[in-house]
């Protein structure tokens, strides 16, 4: 007789509970799209930030971080709320990829309609062509955009 011993886990290790919720004391926030809810982490879905300490200029010439300025902005939404995320996959570190709202505010689409951060799914694409229209956020700064952004702009 012969046995084949599978994985128990045919699908790796994607989250099996979907509804990921934490109160206010026990969220933080990792960068502009990265946000912890007690000890897990997600990654808002559909949504590019700058990482932290990257290096942007604005129109002045002044160096400034931008991904700070995006984790401050992430922070000013979630402001005290708690947090509940949908999770809608896993990115390739592992962790939950989800639509988060803070007290009923889409922090996803928020971050893109602000100007903090660019869509990578096409659900977003208008909200960020109105953010770069009118100059919402980093688009304010027009040589201050990030580097990654700008073959987008």
């Amino acid at each position: 007789m012969l046995g084949v011993a599978l994985p128990s886990n045919l699908f790796g290790s994607a989250p099996t509970d979907r509804n990921w919720r934490a109160d206010a004391n026990a969220i933080r926030i990792v960068d502009g799209e990265t946000i912890g809810l007690g000890e897990r982490i997600v990654r808002l879905d559909g949504v590019a930030a700058p990482a932290r300490g990257e290096a942007c200029r604005a129109s002045s010439g002044e160096a400034f971080d931008c991904g700070g300025a995006s984790a401050a902005a992430l922070t000013r939404l979630v402001a005290g709320r708690p947090v509940e995320c949908r999770i809608v996959g896993q990115d390739a570190f592992g962790r939950g990829l989800g639509q988060c709202d803070a007290a009923g505010a889409d922090l996803n689409r928020a971050l893109v309609v602000g100007g903090y951060a660019i869509a990578t799914t096409s659900a977003l694409r208008n909200q960020e062509a109105a953010a770069r229209r009118t100059a919402q956020g980093l688009w304010a700064n027009g040589a201050g955009v990030p580097p990654t952004w700008r073959a987008r702009n």
